[in-house]
């Protein structure tokens, strides 16, 4: 006899939305982790009583209205826009590109029309009609001067090659806004937990068993029968002990820092843009909640984090899947051997595979739990 209905593999927002809503539902679950936290890659911990997105920065922005209501119920979230800036030798441009850009890298041109003029007449003087790399697609969207100062650079870093050598497919679109607006995201909502996401996913997991720093492959040698069926969010190779080969992903290694100063930079997040730079953003973490405590008062001290792009081994952390032809490949094989683990359901970003924001990361856990317990989790 099983001693639980679920066992749901990995506490970040997957596994803990799938196992609060389990126990509404009424059944029997545990909650594992191999890290020694709950809350995945959305973990904050307080340093100085600042809250330090420990995995990079995590804004949260959705449009799905059942999505933002459901994450309300656990947290209230401040009114913080994300209006990112970049760095390119000397000069900051505003990111997303947008009038506030364009304005500054040509003066002179200060109404969309211009903007759109100049953007176009550089297109055409790249004469490029069928790209045949990820370089000639990106001069192709936006010509030379966006190319250079705002998307080499930073894409060579996070990819760890040249532009000329990645693959155009990687740019579908690259969004140019002729507005003075710098708001990153057009999503209707948009904000951060107040408290941090540690408190939010908390708040999910109360009255259900969690134990940290398990490897699932531990445990089910050791109590093969501990749960009727398993939500497994870890990675989808790892659960077939690699039997058809690794997975690849690109990774991410941080460098953090507590400055004896109030304000370091001034804004949450700032893109260094040339490739010389080994970095490729610096996060001030206090600015995401304005630089106040929890109580309203300024933090006199500041943690900045320098994120580097890394190349992937087995065993560093897998951040962004690798989805081309070769691992799309591997991946549908493995998708083939979990369609026959009957009571194993296969979720989440590296359940699936399939790099995930944080609301479609939420939506994709709604489906799982309509599918398995036939409630609706926003209800």
């Amino acid at each position: 006899m099983p001693q639980y209905d679920y066992l749901v593999v990995g506490a970040g927002l997957t596994g803990a939305v799938f196992a609060h809503e389990a126990k509404r539902a009424g059944k029997r679950c545990l909650v594992i982790d191999r890290r020694p936290h709950i809350a995945g890659n959305v973990y904050t911990e307080k340093v100085e009583g600042i809250n330090v997105h420990k995995y990079g920065a995590h804004i949260f922005h959705t449009s799905l209205k059942d999505v933002w209501d459901y994450v309300n119920r656990f947290a209230e979230f401040n009114n913080y826009v994300n209006s990112p800036v970049a760095y390119y030798k000397g000069e900051v441009y505003n990111m997303p590109f947008n009038m506030n850009t364009f304005a500054k890298m040509w003066p002179g041109v200060v109404t969309p029309a211009q903007a759109r003029a100049k953007i176009d007449e550089q297109i055409a003087a790249e004469g490029i009609t069928e790209p045949k790399n990820l370089e000639e697609q990106a001069l192709s969207l936006v010509g030379r001067d966006i190319f250079e100062k705002l998307v080499k650079g930073y894409t060579e870093k996070q990819w760890g090659r040249d532009c000329k050598d990645l693959p155009a497919s990687i740019i579908k679109r690259l969004p140019v806004r002729l507005t003075y607006d710098n708001n990153y995201f057009n999503d209707r909502y948009q904000g951060i937990p107040m408290g941090g996401y540690t408190k939010m996913v908390e708040r999910m997991l109360e009255g259900t068993e969690v134990r940290l720093g398990v490897e699932y492959a531990d445990l089910a040698a050791e109590q093969p029968n501990i749960a009727a069926r398993t939500v497994y969010c870890g990675p989808i190779d790892a659960f077939f002990g690699f039997k058809l080969g690794e997975l690849e992903y690109r990774s991410l290694r941080f460098e953090s820092e507590l400055l004896d100063e109030e304000n370091h930079q001034g804004v949450a997040v700032v893109n260094y843009n040339e490739r010389e730079v080994p970095y490729t953003r610096i996060i001030e973490h206090k600015h995401f909640e304005f630089g106040l405590d929890e109580n309203g008062n300024p933090l006199p001290k500041t943690v900045i984090t320098r994120e580097y792009p890394a190349d992937w081994k087995p065993g560093d952390e897998p951040y962004y899947p690798v989805n081309d032809e070769r691992n799309e490949k591997l991946y549908q094989a493995y998708r083939e051997l979990a369609d026959q683990e009957g009571d194993v359901v296969f979720a989440g970003r590296l359940g699936g595979y399939k790099y995930y924001d944080m609301d479609k990361a939420i939506a994709a856990a709604f489906d799982v739990v309509r599918a398995e317990l036939g409630v609706e989790p926003c209800a």
